[in-house]
């Protein structure tokens, strides 16, 4: 399909693309939309040449993906500011040398909001909640689920995250008196292909889990989450954990379960438990601001509601 698209577009976004100091996910995102946006113009545009787009053009764009392909608001703005970025490559760098983009504007600029959806409501897993489901679990000796949910509860790293986790933290000796270990360093989300560097406290109960897995799995792996395909062993995809709250966790708590929910989940659990905002903020959120972490609380304050009249 994108072979079908005119040469033109696919050689600036594939200029474009090469230039962006882009994490892996971001650079294989931005390709997938770009790639969209060029499909629509070959078979819904009559492969209209990228330097005559007009604003009407591209609100035909958005109407279609929302009325047609029924995304969320978030894949549309998302949609909207990527193409925007392109845009303004073309604007910045390109209108200076091809006489096609001479004149050539951003014609995503001025363009109205997207209109939100309703969204997801954040219910968090509470620590009762946890333990049925850790219960069931090991009622079905899903000791992979049961090493990855203690790791999503308790340790409150991202899918992307989590999956980096080396079988060498096992080993790692912990001073008399200290309750969890300190991970290596993961990459976290973040820019560039380095993005943020992070090191977790992983909670010495959390251990056992992973030790259950790692054990019953059959197989040596540098990395504690894995998957096996026939003969082929590699670190879990974080494709694994969506599916394991669709297709498992939801069912379990009759509800839907995503995977975002956890780092909120565990969040939430620390704070309700007394630790202070700022070590949750600085030790296990690792954000830059406290403002950041208070967006992932999720406590109701019932009780300090029912004291304000």
């Amino acid at each position: 399909m994108w072979l079908q698209v005119n040469e033109d577009y696919r050689l600036i976004v594939d200029e474009f693309i090469s230039v962006q100091d882009l994490s892996p996910a971001s650079r294989k995102q931005y390709t997938s939309v770009l790639r969209q946006f060029g499909w629509y113009l070959f078979s819904s545009m009559n492969d209209k040449p990228f330097y005559k787009i007009t604003k009407r053009d591209f609100l035909r764009y958005l109407s279609f993906i929302r009325d047609n392909r029924k995304m969320s608001s978030s894949a549309i703005s998302l949609r909207k500011s990527v193409v925007s970025s392109l845009c303004n490559h073309i604007e910045n760098i390109i209108a200076d040398e091809e006489e096609n983009y001479k004149g050539f504007r951003n014609f995503t600029r001025g363009l109205p909001a997207i209109a939100r959806n309703r969204v997801y409501e954040k219910v968090k897993v509470t620590k009762d909640e946890y333990d049925s489901m850790m219960k069931i679990l090991e009622e079905d000796q899903n000791w992979l689920g049961m090493a990855w949910l203690a790791t999503a509860f308790l340790v409150g790293a991202r899918r992307s995250e989590i999956i980096q986790f080396k079988s060498e933290i096992m080993d790692y000796k912990v001073p008399e008196g200290q309750n969890y270990v300190l991970s290596h360093v993961v990459r976290g989300k973040g820019p560039s292909t380095d993005g943020k560097p992070l090191e977790y406290m992983v909670p010495l109960e959390v251990l056992p889990y992973w030790q259950k897995w790692i054990d019953t799995r059959g197989y040596e792996s540098e990395f504690v989450f894995t998957t096996r395909y026939g003969n082929e062993i590699k670190a879990m995809s974080s494709a694994w954990a969506n599916d394991f709250c669709t297709n498992v966790l939801s069912d379990m708590l009759e509800r839907r379960i995503n995977v975002h929910i956890f780092k909120n989940s565990c969040i939430t659990y620390l704070l309700e438990s007394g630790v202070p905002m700022h070590l949750v903020s600085k030790y296990v959120a690792h954000h830059n601001d406290i403002s950041t972490t208070q967006i992932y609380d999720l406590r109701d304050f019932e009780e300090e509601k029912n004291q304000i009249f």
